[in-house]
């Protein structure tokens, strides 16, 4: 699993067995990391390495017809210590920062079963160099709880920096230690990982960053009349679970509300997903574990904003007392909808945290969830669909693009909103399957009011299933994590 965040000292942090730090100097007797690159058929080492040493690393990266290109990378026997290695990734000079996020994430991951790692990619700024420290963490994350890795993550990253500072290391190892925690829970199985669990643990980490902590369970959510809550998660033996966090600090500049969907594992319910869809719905709650550690981590970095998140927890499983197509319910702002699809449920539950997150009144509500397929039709794998109000979905759509994590802002057309008209309630829970993103995101807008709001789907970008690229390894990315925190601090 991602190490916990220990101690920060000057230009030096550790992070479970991980110790990462910047030096100004560059010890070539090292395991290394460089930049190379191919101009005019001629391959360079882009990295401040003596010319000697540079013609060596050219030689043997030659000798394996090392391509050079964006992102490529290869090991080599280091030329001044056969004992070391020499890892090359070719340069990206497009979107400079993240690329180097990305060249860190696939030195760090080449890195594993080593002692350490000395990367010396070039860099000017405090934010990039900040960037290279995130991609090492972030690219040499290893989820083991259930399978011991081949390699063990590397001991100890060095990274070569002028520009480097304390507060861009704590801040980088922040954030990655709140990416890789997002990752753990959404990989963690759900037999593991339940509604009752899933608060449990809320809490406990809540708690351990001094937020304060309510949890809605049994009785308190009939009386609150989470109608979303109670309907999903009726027919699992683990019961949903309403989950209040907050960070208030003293100089608040204002108020931001995160909703996440957090359904453990999804069936479909009786609108029963195929085989071929079910296996990966332990991945549907990593809305709640993105708000969850967004909070903790606006703690951490001290953000001068109020920020309250609420997991909206339930197990989506068929049994007797499981709700059926047909059913209607009512939430607690008089809305009553038909569910027409047991397997558009994410929103029901999020319906129940959106409505108790308008009434306390904040500047803008922001959700976040595994929503739709539609998103991933619309966009792919990698890029998130971001609606609502269009003032907060710019912003998260610009501060998307600070962190580096692909975004495109989507419209909510009116003439979609009659697909979810219902003949005994006031709408349906499902609509057309023409535009199913935007749809869900018109179902969602219903329970905001004048609220400004904004719907998040990451159901593509949020597990990669494919090989690991870049600082992303297969499986539970945390996307959107760097992004909301990004918004936070604006």
């Amino acid at each position: 699993m991602s190490p916990a965040y220990e101690t920060c000292r000057a230009h030096v942090m550790i992070v479970g067995m991980t110790t990462f730090e910047f030096s100004t100097q560059l010890d070539l007797n090292s395991n290394l990391a460089l930049a190379v690159t191919t101009k005019d058929d001629a391959l360079t080492v882009v990295s401040p390495v003596d010319a000697e040493f540079g013609a060596k690393v050219v030689q043997a990266l030659e000798t394996l017809d090392f391509c050079g290109k964006p992102l490529a990378t290869t090991t080599i026997v280091n030329p001044a210590d056969p004992s070391k290695i020499v890892i090359a990734v070719g340069l990206c000079e497009e979107h400079e920062t993240e690329s180097l996020r990305h060249m860190a994430g696939v030195a760090g991951r080449a890195a594993a079963g080593r002692d350490s790692l000395v990367v010396c990619f070039p860099h000017s700024s405090e934010a990039q160099a900040q960037a290279i420290v995130e991609g090492g963490a972030l690219g040499a994350y290893v989820f083991d709880s259930y399978k011991k890795p081949a390699k063990a993550p590397v001991e100890k990253i060095v990274v070569v920096s002028e520009a480097g500072t304390d507060s861009a290391l704590e801040r980088g190892m922040i954030l990655s230690e709140a990416v890789n925690a997002v990752r753990d829970l959404e990989n963690t199985t759900p037999n593991y990982l339940n509604p009752v669990t899933f608060a449990e643990k809320a809490v406990e980490e809540a708690e351990a960053a001094g937020l304060s902590v309510k949890v809605y369970a049994g009785d308190e959510l009939e009386k609150e009349k989470l109608a979303g809550l109670i309907q999903v998660g009726r027919g699992s033996e683990s019961a949903p679970r309403l989950v209040r966090i907050e960070y208030s600090p003293a100089d608040a500049e204002g108020f931001t509300t995160l909703v996440g969907k957090g359904i453990t594992f999804d069936t479909g319910g009786y609108s029963l997903k195929p085989s071929s869809a079910i296996t990966e719905m332990k991945t549907d709650m990593t809305g709640a574990a993105t708000v969850l550690h967004a909070v903790i981590a606006a703690a951490k970095l001290g953000l001068k904003r109020r920020v309250v998140a609420w997991l909206c927890l339930a197990e989506n499983m068929v049994s007797g007392a499981a709700g059926r197509p047909d059913d209607v319910i009512v939430y607690r702002n008089g809305i009553s909808v038909e569910i027409n699809n047991t397997d558009a449920e994410g929103r029901l539950v999020m319906a129940d945290g959106l409505i108790m997150g308008c009434e306390e009144q904040p500047d803008e509500i922001i959700d976040i969830a595994t929503l739709t397929g539609a998103q991933m039709v619309a966009l792919g794998n990698r890029t998130t669909g971001i609606m609502g109000t269009e003032a907060v979905r710019d912003s998260i759509v610009a501060a998307a693009n600070n962190a580096g994590e692909p975004a495109w802002g989507m419209p909510l057309p009116a003439e979609l909103r009659s697909s979810l008209d219902s003949d005994c309630a006031d709408m349906k829970n499902s609509g057309s399957r023409y535009g199913g993103m935007l749809v869900a995101g018109l179902f969602l807008k219903e329970f905001v009011g004048e609220t400004p709001w904004a719907h998040i789907d990451i159901a593509g970008p949020s597990f990669n299933r494919e090989a690991a690229w870049g600082y992303q390894p297969k499986g539970a990315t945390g996307v959107m994590l760097r992004t909301l925190v990004e918004h936070l601090g604006r």
